[in-house]
């Protein structure tokens, strides 16, 4: 089970638009498009949550409506945002994060059974993380 979007309210088992909260989150939109700064835009439009939620609020397409959560964002500004989002992560060079794998993909790995080798945890998970490989893109 996830948490319910900022923005939204469970009533009755139906998610319905949290007025006060889903203005924030527009007014959140709208300003980050106008000025680029996540943290500023954050604040203007009184949210007061870490940089990393903020990222997770822009980037979460639910805001655009589902079958489940009604449309709080149009199409249009999602995406101009998550335009900006590129921009920005392109001129601070956290662009790996953003850079698109050719076939639409992050990537594909695979792992066999691990078998048990270390009682300590920590190193038995250091031991199944190496046994992660990538499968050669085609």
């Amino acid at each position: 089970m996830t948490h319910t979007p900022y923005g939204y309210i469970i009533d009755n088992g139906q998610a319905v638009i949290d007025e006060p909260n889903a203005e924030r989150v527009r007014m959140l939109f709208r300003e980050y498009i106008k000025c680029g700064s996540m943290r500023a835009a954050a604040k203007k439009a009184g949210i007061d949550k870490t940089h990393s939620v903020i990222g997770r609020f822009l980037k979460n397409k639910v805001y655009v409506g589902t079958e489940y959560y009604p449309q709080i964002i149009n199409e249009n500004v999602f995406t101009k945002a998550q335009e900006i989002r590129g921009n920005n992560a392109k001129s601070q060079n956290r662009i790996g994060a953003y850079r698109p794998h050719p076939k639409g993909e992050i990537g594909t790995f695979t792992i066999r059974k691990v078998a048990v080798q270390y009682d300590d945890p920590y190193k038995q998970a250091e031991y199944a993380y190496s046994q992660i490989t990538e499968v050669a893109n085609e």
